[in-house]
């Protein structure tokens, strides 16, 4: 039986277990079938770079040999994977024999396991330091590959990876091409002679995109996620390959040094990046677990706004003599714990690929799934994005898929599980005709997406009631999906003016209908006759439209009926709008129709002028200028700060540079801070950029 089949049986086997009543002798049966599955991805992830299932999954079977070793230790093999930190090193490279071991770390999957955690290090603590609160340091577990790297009178002499805990690879000559690994330190302090560091090897988002797609064009295999790109790139037996990979490194932690070490893990941090070494800017001492804790669970969403892979967040005992006296056991160590976050991964059976017709009449392919549960949503349907998407991945129908869920971003296919094919899996084609008006598709030039051009088309005008009647549109409460689709089956609403002319009696009869609930929505329909100008221009689904795009034009323009009559040359004049959305809106206009629903919309009595709150402000404060945020401000998000500098005519961008008028810093600023003052750039704190916009609360000065 193959890995991925003998997963799958190991899988129903624990999905069907009563822990609660678990025998001696099921546990055997079930210990023996999971010692080798668990090995077998452990050579895939270590050794290949080529997990065959996501971390979740794997995570799951590793915590049933626990739990199984722990209620029958007897059964513990000298082989198990709860032994053994990671794969033993490939032949293919020299081995380095470790100076001190690279442990892996115990998991914690909620607050409650992290709080137990601790509760276990200060009992472990007491005997030696009585009732203790230990402070913790929390970092980003940065989803990569680990290495040690020594350096001797300063200069990069050796780079290891972790291996098997006691014994890694020699990839000094690998490493070297790593631009972001200094081969000499020359930061603000003298390093020891001799000091090993530790760190994580990994790939941006950003640039592991771009690598894949060199890859697509030059008719190579892409990596299926940035951690395994950056594995795969630093053991390259060639190493003028991993030269040419975009890879990246953060410094965590240091190993045996012959210099004086200080007393604590977060002084350690400090001294490292003082030796000019790259150091992740997230990192936190708490005195407080519970503040701890907060930090873990904060970085489950907030992980989406990193430009590189997290999975968890590391917590450890702050003081040494802390660490030493709780120990490790045989893998981890007893003073750290990685905090991992919720499944975003999973596999799954792709049963088959639908298409659906937007509201723009972009057509996009859709696969329906056997069902799986990703962090706690049970995820039936997930995007394939376009046609290419599909050919360049080669994602055929009955195919074992990786499927991933990010925040509230909609799932989607990742990539196909080749090895799990049977031979039955059928290649997809695009169909050629709509599959609602059976009108021909047409894929436009220079664009992947296909379309259905009949303006006609039933599934279009639904989606655009849909979207028209949406909470950031129009905003009329109690009109759903469900609802659009009954009033556009039933020809009750067969242009978007008709919404307006619903009366109690048209809706009674609909299904899930009373008198009540029929008045209320007549009434919420009104009252969205009264909502912003910026929100009508968003609400009639012109192309390229968002809200932010609407709220700049009506800026500029003060109704609907002006919009109407801008030239091309005119719209592009607005700030903020490209040569693309001034011919879009252009275009829209220009169809007679869409003239005609504006005067209608306008006749039922639908705001279209702009409203004394849309006017733009006669003082800007900040116009012209440029600013860059960067760290926790104390009352503002990241999100509110810049809609308040662009309100105040400023410009926001995410990176440091000759054009940067402020910096605006709070709690650690990270790298940004750096390039700021190198660039002699004023940096203000929130207090000051309060003081800017002429806030009257605002309190503190501002830094320099």
């Amino acid at each position: 039986m193959d890995t991925l089949a003998s997963t799958r049986s190991v899988q129903e086997r624990l999905d069907n277990l009563s822990w609660d009543n678990l025998t001696r002798e099921t546990a055997e049966a079930l210990y023996e079938a999971l010692v080798p599955v668990v090995r077998a991805h452990d050579e895939r992830y270590y050794r290949h770079d080529d997990p065959l299932i996501p971390d979740s999954e794997y995570d799951r079977l590793f915590q049933a040999l626990q739990r199984i070793e722990a209620r029958f230790p007897a059964l513990q093999r000298d082989d198990s994977p709860t032994q053994r930190v990671g794969f033993d090193p490939l032949d293919a490279f020299e081995k380095h024999t470790h100076p001190e071991p690279l442990l892996s770390l115990s998991n914690a999957f909620d607050a409650g396991d992290v709080r137990e955690w601790y509760a276990r290090c200060q009992r472990g603590l007491a005997d030696a330091f009585g009732d203790t609160t230990p402070a913790v340091v929390a970092e980003l577990k940065i989803d990569g590959l680990a290495v040690a790297l020594t350096y001797t009178d300063g200069e990069l002499t050796l780079a290891a990876t972790r291996g098997n805990g006691e014994q890694g690879e020699n990839i000094t000559r690998n490493v070297r091409t790593i631009r972001r690994i200094p081969l000499a330190l020359n930061g603000e302090h003298e390093a020891p002679a001799s000091m090993e560091v530790r760190g994580e090897v990994f790939m941006r988002k950003s640039e592991f995109e771009a690598l894949n797609d060199r890859l697509r064009n030059e008719d190579e295999q892409p990596f299926a996620n940035p951690r395994n790109a950056a594995a795969g790139s630093l053991r390259q037996l060639d190493p003028s390959v991993t030269a040419r990979r975009p890879l990246s490194f953060f410094t965590y932690g240091q190993g045996p040094t012959n210099g004086p070490v200080p007393d604590t893990h977060s002084t350690v941090l400090e001294q490292l990046e003082s030796y000019g070494l790259p150091m992740n800017p997230h990192w936190t001492r708490f005195d407080d677990i519970e503040a701890a804790v907060d930090f873990c669970t904060g970085w489950v969403e907030q992980r989406e706004s990193l430009d590189y892979e997290i999975d968890g967040v590391v917590l450890k005992i702050d003081r040494h003599d802390y660490q030493e006296e709780l120990g490790a056991i045989a893998n981890a160590p007893r003073w750290a714990v990685a905090f991992k976050f919720p499944a975003r991964e999973a596999t799954t059976t792709l049963i088959d690929i639908e298409v659906n017709v937007g509201r723009t009449g972009v057509v996009k392919p859709e696969a329906v799934l056997e069902p799986v549960g990703i962090g706690g949503v049970t995820v039936s349907q997930a995007t394939l994005h376009n046609e290419d998407y599909i050919a360049e991945r080669d994602i055929r129908i009955g195919d074992t898929v990786v499927v991933k869920r990010a925040g509230d971003v909609i799932p989607q296919v990742v990539r196909p599980v080749v090895e799990a094919r049977t031979g039955q899996n059928e290649p997809w084609t695009f169909p050629e005709r709509c599959p609602v008006c059976n009108s021909e598709l047409v894929r436009l030039p220079d664009e992947a997406d296909v379309y259905c051009l009949n303006t006609e088309c039933p599934a279009q005008f639904k989606r655009l009631v849909e979207h028209f009647v949406s909470r950031n549109a129009m905003d009329i409460e109690g009109l759903g999906e469900r609802v659009a689709a009954q009033l556009v089956d039933t020809e009750r609403v067969q242009q978007l003016d008709d919404l307006y002319r619903l009366t109690t009696d048209d809706l009674i009869s609909l299904e899930g209908f009373a008198e009540k609930s029929a008045q209320n929505l007549v009434d919420a329909i009104a009252a969205s006759k009264e909502r912003p100008l910026s929100r009508l221009v968003f609400a009639l689904g012109i192309r390229h439209v968002g809200r932010t795009v609407a709220e700049q034009v009506v800026s500029a323009v003060p109704s609907m009926e002006v919009l109407a009559e801008q030239s091309v040359e005119e719209l592009e004049a607005i700030d903020g709008i490209g040569p693309v959305i001034a011919e879009s809106i252009y275009d829209w206009f220009a169809v007679n129709d869409n003239r005609a629903l504006v005067d209608a919309l306008r006749e039922v009595g639908v705001n279209t002028e702009r409203l004394p709150e849309e006017e733009p402000a006669d003082e800007q404060p900040l116009d012209g200028l440029t600013f860059v945020l960067t760290g926790a401000l104390p009352s503002l998000t990241r999100r509110e700060a810049t809609k308040r500098i662009e309100q105040a005519g400023g410009r926001v961008t995410s990176s440091v540079s000759g054009n940067t008028d402020y910096l605006v810093a709070g709690e650690n600023p990270g790298s940004k801070y750096d390039d700021a003052e190198a660039r002699g750039v004023p940096v203000l704190d929130e207090s000051g950029l309060l003081d800017l916009l002429g806030d009257a609360s605002r309190s503190g000065a501002a830094s320099d």
